[in-house]
């Protein structure tokens, strides 16, 4: 199979091209099989056709196609016993396709099976209700099948909604057909079913521990393989399931399959391995091939001209390949590979590993490879290796942007001797050697578009001056170029002064051209770079590129699979070979042979190898022969070197397992730094490690004293210094030195300083960042759900209580929404002047006492009852709400939804005006309660109590606008102040000091405070602070020793001091009194404020009860609407499916009546052919007419004599398979005329003759009797087909039958659904609200109260009864007629309307035919009847003007000609001029010469002077012509651009409109 469709049938034996299958697979085939019943194959193709084709392979023909039929299609199996079964496996499906044919005409036709859930249980089909008329409507509506409530259409809407109504089922796996043509299906999720392909349906058998089972039959049982490389032997008996035995392999097995002859058992896997199982001979598998796999890494051609190949796969296999593909050696490296190399100076190659390690393998014995050398580089994976072309260097590179330089030769034991440092990660490593300069230039591509230059001399790198002392390549060995490309590359390769690479987003190779005077340029500065040229790449990338040893040709590979060469001359052509599938990944990488002649790539996943030898027709033989020389120089040139490096080579030990050699103290000699074998246990350092460690001991080692010394001396400095700052702490001030002073690492404080200044500044940046995130959420948090709200969320809380009462958060009205308002109340006041203008006509012929009749039935209208919602009630209702019985149409329904809208959120307006008042009254309660309390608090500090104020406040659910602000007093951490902060709070700080400093020198102030405590006045308040001091005497004198003018002043203290007290006493009781009042009076505002929520939550009960009321009619209305729209998405989906059916059924007449035809007319023929054969029967006799009549009779017994076939067959035959014995159901057995003929042989031998019969009379009986025996055949094989053909035409009738009945059943579920629809119009469902508070009398009880009972007769009540039926049966018919007569108006309304569109439609038809503009061209046309002279004057014209320019052509060739010959004159005696001259020429040469001697040797200074002036003139005059030129040049190159963006504005091109 390749990748254009094609098929190849070809002899296992031979591997000969039987037939090649020419198919329509526009990219390849995902699954193959052939039949073991007869010549036939089963394909499927992938993307984007997914055809499955039945083939006969003999013929190349194919039987029959089924489009678009594979897509999910993992792999198909033909039933062995039955060719016309075949078994399509997919992702989540399992289909058997019947082939049906008659004659030679095939079709496929799917039978899908229902698997069972992965629960085991099975899952019922999604079946579309049926739509029958019923008495009463279901409360929820109509049942509609998923894809009418989805809205989905289309062929895959059932799929889809299937996939997501039902549950997950099994996911199968492998396939395997039983003896009874039956299937066993393994599934991942471990079930084992069983499936019956003619009556669909499936069993599960058990669920095995195993998952992923690949069963196969066999006679003792079905094998199953696991994910575990376990195989049991499952014998399975009715519902008895036993494991009759079980194998355990190496590997996971992934495919199993029998012989032909059902005797072997062969399992393979992807690791390499396949097994053989043969039941007769052993119950033990045995590995019959165990061959390397794995995907190839890298792949190289030796250079030993030996025409070797190296490659390496992912897994560490490293292997030797012969021209002819068979392998001379591996060696086995038990490690991840992911790189290789191999050197041009010895028959080594250098492989990288996934370790970081670069182990080198000596080839020189191909059987048996050897691994001599191994340096440890990396922590990372190598991701290049790259020798330079002479042999000098080894390359390496990895993620960690290290270029390594190692010495190729093994001479030098393949030392590291240094690296290098580029930026950023290395895509693409390449290395040119300029023999010339001895230089080895190296290209990186870092970045995808930085190109890092760098030239290495080929000579003494190893010097002292080439690298320092940590191992890192010097800047004056390197001399380092740095490049800018525009866009980003994937990889590229350097070649002399110029780089090719591939443009990974434009999809293209570029050539650059390198700048030739590198030496002014820094190494910093980067040169930006533009492609020299620019071709076509390879779509799919990453591409890879690869140039010939002598520079002349570019290969390039890709992902598509393609091999593509080019010179690098010319770019623009190429030579393109599909070298490995595109769908297997691609090519991974290519290289060329020394000689340049051989490419070898490797696959990307496909684990091949492809070597290609180039033969180039047309090609210049010098460009080939130039790279078979370049080959045999470069050969002369390195063999020496090779022969002596190759001999060292092999003589290097090979390292053994676990062998490590570490050269502990001298890590600068390489020759004794490599390490283990496999990979460096994490332990080992690599080689840059073990060179800074080994730098840092040799240091240690010779500054050893030197650094105790320095620690010793700073010891003693450090001491010192604090001795002399303890010093200077006890100085005076003017002598104490600062701080800073006793520093002496200022630089080392600055740069610590630094080095914390800028950590701050990061995590500074970092919280910033995290802040501003925070910020932005914040912001958004506050639009969408504060800033939008027209009303706020916030709530109202009792005093007293947790009642809480809230109110309704709105948003503004969108513009739509106001807009739709406005439209539906518009359309409601058009209405309703219509129906006033109606009931006004009909008020003119009614009499007056039924005047007041319309007015009361409106009043009535507008009950609770009747709307369905006290929301008119409450007076909130809009006045353009339909009444809930004339909602007929949708689109009332939708405008009654929008005004519904309307009136809830008309409640939750007025509701919250209410509430605003009520929270407004709140505030304001708690100003004065605050008023209220400061006095108390007064009070309270005036009488010294202690009792606690109750303070109550807003809530945040109350006041939510505060949760958006932060107050200072919410954050606990200390603030951060910046320097410019701190020192505007230290000025604050000292402002407000000198004003209070200030302040205290105020005299008057300070007087005030000492006399009067500050005031002017003594208030009333300061009364309980009042204390008279008793007389001096009381404290100095005892009571005896009083005076009388004493005691009288004692008297006049108690009086004033008792006065005082009363005072007192009165004050405090009015303000106690005073106190009381005010808590009294804040009960009382609280109490009456609860009272106010309470009404307020009684209203809120109310307005809730109404908005939930008209909700719910909002909801029903939304889902009459819902429901409708399932309708018309039903009545569709039905529609189509109608349609379809329709169109099936039509082709399916078509195909009948052909095969009818085709039937008819191959009856006529077997009759014929039937006939024919009794023909034989009757002339038998006549061809033995000259024969004896017994004889006769007796060659007529032996002429319906016939060979028993199925008996004849041999020993061995015994032993075959079910299979076998039943190989050809389904068809007749291809070879079964060549058994009878060769059985008739036997009778027609000569022995065989009877005694009576002479011999060429058996002669002749035998050629009638053979021609009896072939028509016999042909009238048994024209009596199959010719009843498979009548089955085949049963089949298709039975489907005409199928389609009528289904087409049937559309019909009638349309019009039952239209009937539906039109009751689901009709029949609506309106909200009534039932009068609650009625009282009962219940009989539960043994003795009921009959107190409030009012006792009717039993007739009355019955006689009432019988008039409000017959009442309400007569008002029903009328209403039913007037409904009626309704619709036939509204029926002619429609009518009406529609004739009148028609008439409006023809008129405006008809003024624009009248009104067509026509060109004189066009009314020539039309007035003129005789078109055929009109037109053979044109082609007159025509030929006239034809014939002129002839003319005009003529004379101008002629004229040409005339021209050339003058020129061809002109041009001979130019020549013979020009000979004439040339014999002339030698005299007048000498005679210049002799003359320029002689003017130069006369020639005086002035001469020279004017000269030199003249000379100078000429320079100057061509300086400004230059820049002249230049402006022109420059000038002209902008009109250029100008006209040409004038003219892409004017014309736009074709080309660019593509590649836009």
């Amino acid at each position: 199979m390749d990748d254009i469709g094609s098929l190849e049938v070809r002899w296992i034996q031979e591997l000969q091209l039987k037939n090649e299958l020419k198919g329509a697979a526009r990219t390849d085939y995902k699954s193959l099989t052939l039949s073991e019943g007869g010549p036939y194959l089963g394909c499927c193709s992938s993307f984007p056709d997914y055809t499955i084709t039945v083939w006969n392979w003999e013929n190349a023909e194919p039987l029959c196609t089924q489009p678009q039929a594979g897509q999910d299609v993992i792999s198909l199996v033909f039933n062995p016993l039955n060719w016309l079964q075949l078994c399509a496996l997919g992702t989540t499906t399992l289909t058997v396709w019947n082939i049906e044919k008659s004659d030679s005409f095939h079709v496929l036709k799917p039978s899908v099976i229902e698997l069972p859930a992965k629960d085991g249980s099975f899952v019922e089909r999604l079946v579309p209700p049926s739509h029958t008329v019923s008495d009463k409507l279901p409360y929820f509506g109509l049942e509609m099948p998923p894809t009418a409530i989805s809205g989905l259409k289309g062929n895959k809407a059932e799929s889809i909604v299937t996939k997501l109504c039902t549950k997950a089922r099994v996911t199968p796996t492998a396939i395997c057909w039983t003896a009874t043509s039956e299937l066993y299906i393994g599934c991942e999720e471990s079930f084992l079913l069983l499936v019956d392909p003619d009556s669909l349906s499936a069993s599960v058998l058990f669920n095995p521990t195993t998952a992923d089972a690949t069963p196969e039959l066999n006679m003792n049982g079905l094998i199953a393989v696991g994910k575990e490389s376990v195989v049991h032997c499952v014998q399975i008996k009715g519902s008895q399931i036993d494991i009759t035995h079980t194998w355990q392999l190496e590997g996971p097995v992934t495919t199993v399959m029998y012989s032909p002859d059902h005797e072997i058992l062969l399992l393979s896997s992807n690791t390499g391995q396949i097994y053989v199982l043969n039941p007769n001979e052993s119950d033990n598998f045995v590995k019959v091939l165990d061959v390397l796999c794995g995907n190839f890494v890298a792949a190289h051609l030796s250079h030993t001209g030996k025409n070797i190949c190296v490659s390496v796969r992912d897994s560490g296999e490293l292997q030797l390949w012969s021209a002819d593909g068979t392998v001379l050696g591996s060696l086995s490296l038990q490690t991840e590979v992911t790189s290789m190399a191999c050197c041009p100076i010895a028959h080594y190659a250098a492989v990288g590993t996934a370790s970081g390690n670069v182990l080198f393998i000596d080839l020189n014995m191909e059987h048996q490879p050897r691994l001599v050398h191994q340096v440890h580089l990396y922590l990372t994976p190598v991701d290049h290796l790259v020798f330079d072309q002479e042999g000098h260097y080894l390359l390496t590179t990895a993620s960690d942007s290290h270029i390594y330089v190692l010495d190729a030769k093994p001479s030098n034991r393949f030392s590291v001797i240094g690296y290098t440092v580029v930026p950023g990660p290395i895509l693409s490593l390449s290395t040119q050697c300029v023999r010339d300069c001895e230089q080895v230039k190296v290209l990186a591509l870092c970045n995808g578009q930085e190109l890092t230059v760098f030239s290495l001399p080929a000579k003494n790198l190893a010097g002292p001056d080439c690298v320092d002392r940590h191992g890192c390549l010097s800047a004056h060995i390197l001399k380092v170029s740095r490049y800018e490309v525009p866009h980003p590359l994937d990889s590229c390769v350097l070649g002399v002064s110029e780089v090719f690479a591939n443009c990974r987003e434009k999809k293209t190779l570029q050539r650059f051209q390198l700048p030739q005077d590198t030496e002014s340029l820094s190494s910093q500065q980067v040169v930006q770079l533009e492609p020299e040229q620019e071709v076509g790449g390879h779509p799919l990338g990453p591409a890879s590129l690869a140039l010939s040893p002598h520079q002349l040709w570019l290969a390039s590979v890709g992902r598509d699979g393609l091999l593509r060469i080019r010179e690098t001359a010319n770019m623009e052509q190429c030579l393109e070979l599909q070298s490995h599938s595109r769908r297997l990944g691609g090519v991974q990488s290519v290289s060329f042979s020394a000689d340049s002649q051989t490419l070898l790539t490797a696959g990307f996943r496909d684990g091949s190898l492809l070597c290609t030898d180039l033969r180039f027709k047309g090609v210049d033989a010098d460009k080939v022969n130039r790279a078979a020389q370049y080959s045999q120089s470069l050969d002369n040139f390195l063999k020496n070197i090779f022969r002596t490096e190759n001999r060292i080579l092999i003589n290097m030990p090979e390292l053994g397992e676990g062998f490590v050699v570490v050269d502990a103290l001298d890590v600068t000699e390489q020759d004794e730094s490599y390490s283990s074998l496999l990979s460096a246990p994490p332990s080992h350092p690599t080689w840059l490690e073990s060179r800074r460690e080994a730098f840092i001991k040799d240091d240690n080692e010779q500054y050893s004293e030197a650094k105790s010394n320095m620690k010793k001396t700073f010891k003693e400095l450090r001491d010192n210094i604090q001795e002399m700052m303890r010093e200077n702490e006890n100085l005076p001030d003017l002598e104490r030195l600062p701080q800073k002073e006793f520093n002496l690492f200022t630089e080392e404080q600055k740069r610590l300083g630094a080095m914390v200044e800028q950590e701050v500044k990061r995590v500074r940046n970092e919280v910033e960042w995290e802040i501003l995130a925070n910020c932005y959420l914040r912001d958004v948090l506050k639009r969408e759900c504060w800033d939008s709200m027209k009303v706020k969320g916030k709530a109202i809380k009792a005093f007293y209580s947790e009642h809480e009462v809230k109110n309704y958060p709105l948003r503004e009205r969108t513009e739509k929404e106001v807009e739709d308002l406005l439209r539906v109340e518009n359309i409601r006041k058009l209405e309703k002047a219509a129906c006033t203008q109606s009931s006004l006509k009909k008020s003119s012929d009614t009499t007056s006492p039924k005047e007041g009749e319309p007015g009361k039935e409106s009043l009535e209208a507008e009950t609770p009852v009747v709307t369905g919602s006290f929301s008119a009630h409450l007076g909130y209702s809009n006045p353009y709400i339909y009444d809930q019985f004339c909602l007929q149409t949708t689109e009332q329904r939708i405008n009654q939804i929008i005004l519904l809208q309307d009136v809830i959120y008309r409640i939750k307006t007025a509701f919250n005006t209410d509430f605003e008042a009520v929270h407004r009254q709140k505030v304001q309660e708690l100003n004065r309660l605050k008023d209220r309390n400061t006095n108390i608090r007064d009070i309270t500090l005036e009488l010294d109590l202690k009792d606690t104020l109750w303070e109550p406040s807003l809530t945040s659910s109350e006041r939510p606008e505060g949760l958006l602000t932060v107050d200072d007093s919410e954050i606990k951490a200390e603030r951060y102040l910046t320097p410019e902060q701190k020192k505007e709070k230290e000025k604050k700080k000292l402002e407000e000091q000198k004003r209070l400093a200030a302040k205290d020198d105020n005299d008057k102030d300070r007087a005030l405070d000492d006399m009067m405590e500050g005031v002017l006045e003594v208030k009333k308040e300061d009364l309980l602070k009042i204390e008279i001091p008793p007389p001096e005497f009381v404290l100095t004198k005892p009571e005896i020793q009083w005076n009388e003018e004493e005691k009288k002043v004692y008297k006049d203290y108690e009086k004033k001091t008792k006065e005082l007290n009363e005072e007192k006493e009165k004050y405090k009781k009015s303000l106690e009194t005073e106190m009381k009042k005010l808590q009294a009076s804040n009960k009382e505002a609280t109490e009456r404020f609860d009272e106010t929520l309470t009404k307020l939550f009684e209203k809120k009960v109310k307005c809730e009860m109404a908005i939930y009321q008209e909700e719910l009619k909002n909801t029903y209305l939304v889902y009459s609407v819902l429901i409708e729209d399932e309708m018309r998405n039903r009545e569709l989906e039905l529609k189509l499916k109608l349609e379809k059916t329709l169109a099936y059924k039509d082709e399916l007449g078509e195909e009948v009546k052909r095969h009818e035809e085709d039937v008819e007319l191959f009856q006529e023929t077997y009759e014929s052919v039937v006939a024919e054969d009794k023909v034989l029967d009757k002339e038998f006799s006549k061809e033995f007419f000259d024969v004896p009549n017994h004889v006769v009779d007796l060659l007529y017994k032996l002429f319906k004599r016939r060979p028993r076939v199925q008996k004849m067959r041999t020993e061995t035959d015994n032993n075959l398979s079910l299979f076998k014995e039943q190989r050809l159901c389904g068809s007749m057995a291809p070879d079964a005329l060549g058994k009878m003929l060769k059985a008739m042989e036997e009778l027609d031998a000569p022995e065989n003759t009877p005694e009576a019969v002479s011999q060429p009379v058996w002669e002749r009986f035998c050629l009638v009797r053979n021609t009896k025996v072939k028509s016999e055949h042909k009238v048994k094989v024209k009596a199959f087909t010719f009843a498979e053909m009548q089955a085949f035409l049963h089949k298709r009738r039975d489907e005409v039958h199928a389609t009528q009945q289904e087409i049937k059943n559309l019909s009638e579920g349309l019009e039952s659904l239209h009937e539906e629809k039109n009751r689901s119009l009709t029949d609506i469902m309106v909200q009534v609200l039932l009068k609650q508070g009625q009282v009962e009398v219940y009989t539960t009880e043994l003795t009921p109260d009959y107190t409030d009972c009012v006792h009717l007769h039993r007739t009355v009540v019955e006689d009432l009864n019988r008039t409000i039926r017959t009442l309400g049966d007569q008002k029903i018919a009328s209403m039913v007629e007037c409904k009626d007569f309704r619709k036939g108006i509204i029926r002619q309304q429609w009518e009406h309307r529609m004739l009148t569109m028609q008439i409006e439609d023809f008129n405006n038809k008809a003024r624009d035919a009248q009104m067509l503009r026509l060109s004189e061209e066009q009314q020539d046309y039309l007035n003129k009847t005789d078109h055929g002279s009109r037109v053979s004057h044109q082609v007159h014209i025509l030929e006239k003007t034809v014939a002129f320019q002839e003319k005009t052509h003529r004379q101008s060739v002629q004229h040409r000609i005339k021209k050339i010959e003058q020129l061809k004159r002109q041009a001979a005696m130019k020549a013979e001029k020009n000979t004439t001259v040339e014999e002339k020429l030698p005299n007048m040469q000498v005679t210049m010469a002799e003359t320029s001697h002689i003017y130069g040797g006369l020639a005086s200074e002035a001469n020279l002077a004017a000269r030199e002036q003249k000379r100078y003139q000429e320079i100057v005059q061509r300086k400004n012509l230059e820049e002249f030129a230049r402006a022109q040049g420059e000038e002209l190159a902008f009109l250029w651009a100008e006209v040409e963006r004038l003219r892409m504005k004017s014309f736009p091109s074709l080309d660019q409109l593509k590649h836009n």
